[in-house]
């Protein structure tokens, strides 16, 4: 049944109406709500259950049968759960990955995506940093007051006809992972929770929950979850808009020239890039790069795996999404400069 369910080709616009916008969206509040209830993440509960009863029964063979036998139970076992595990990730959240793209539904112009169109938005990004820099008051609390709000409404622009019930960020057993590897947060697929690393600060956190919660709302690819994020930052308060910009201009800056990016960069005022530092800081103080290396490698086969064919790549996905669509450029502050000329695409590169 997994095989099957793996490798059957089922149309985008189907997954669309019948799972993504009818059977998820109940699935959703149900797990959500549920998971809400406890600090403890579930997911460490079902990794650390289903962990024990396999070694329990390994070791019950090991004792009562012989080698060959036992291993054969084994094998057999570990198959059989591994399926299992799948097709309650399929319906619980999977299919999702199989939905109609954002990109096909805002009607991505290709045209307006074009490098003097990343540069405004970079300029633009350092703009809104300096501007927002005195107003923002970095809550250290785990959501944002003004987050719930903005998610709901971003997701009301989307069409969404019942809006994701926000998670409840928590922390995971496996922090340290998260922190060795360069991982902000995760969610959980199975019990749709959302779990952050311990050592986030106030000023990276609501961008961080905000794409959490938009996995949660059904958006799988990660360059659509990025985008969602950001619109709902920036829908809340100063604090939240600053966090949103700050991934932004991330973002938008691997999307620019050289020279011109630095030429960009030199116009950022001493608070925004004291911040910018000190997030470089926490990841490098933090991160293993071998550990770092293998997990992403490991994760970009598992997006790939899962139809999106630019893996990890499709982070920066974001700067096509916010330049080439009527929502994106609708959220954008009033840009100084004349309107994107066509020209070659933004490249598609992953920033540090």
């Amino acid at each position: 049944m997994a095989t099957v369910a793996a490798l059957l080709p089922i149309s985008e616009e189907l997954v669309e109406s019948a799972y993504s916008r009818g059977a998820y969206p109940l699935i959703q509040t149900v797990l959500t709500s549920w998971s809400n209830l406890t600090p403890v993440a579930l997911f460490d509960v079902l990794m650390v259950g289903v962990g024990a009863a396999w070694l329990v029964l390994l070791w019950r063979d090991l004792r009562r049968r012989s080698w060959p036998a036992a291993v054969a139970r084994l094998a057999l076992r570990t198959v059989t759960l591994a399926a299992t595990l799948y097709l309650v990730f399929l319906v619980s959240w999977g299919f999702n990955y199989r939905r109609v793209p954002l990109e096909a539904k805002l009607r991505l112009d290709y045209r307006a995506v074009t490098p003097a169109a990343a540069d405004r938005l970079l300029r633009t990004a350092v703009a809104e940093l300096n501007r927002l820099h005195p107003l923002r008051t970095p809550d250290p609390a785990a959501v944002n007051p003004s987050l719930p709000q903005a998610f709901a409404a971003v997701q009301q622009r989307l069409g969404a006809t019942r809006p994701a019930v926000p998670g409840r960020p928590k922390r995971t057993l496996i922090d340290p992972y998260f922190r060795a590897a360069s991982v902000d947060g995760m969610t959980d697929p199975w019990f749709l929770e959302t779990m952050t690393v311990s050592t986030l600060l106030p000023i990276e956190r609501p961008m961080i929950v905000a794409h959490e919660w938009a996995h949660l709302a059904g958006y799988a690819d990660e360059g659509e979850a990025n985008f969602v994020g950001w619109l709902t930052c920036l829908d809340g308060d100063a604090a939240a808009r600053y966090s949103g910009w700050l991934f932004l201009y991330l973002e938008s800056a691997g999307a620019v020239a050289g020279p011109v990016r630095r030429d960009i960069m030199t116009r950022l005022d001493a608070g925004p890039r004291d911040d910018l530092t000190a997030i470089a800081e926490r990841v490098r103080s933090q991160v293993n790069p071998r550990v770092s290396a293998v997990g992403w490698g490991i994760y970009d086969q598992y997006l790939k795996a899962n139809g999106i064919e630019q893996g990890t790549r499709s982070y920066t996905d974001v700067v096509r999404l916010v330049l080439g669509t009527s929502l994106g450029v609708e959220a954008l502050p009033a840009v100084s400069g004349a309107a994107p000329s066509p020209a070659a695409a933004v490249p598609s590169r992953r920033t540090p």
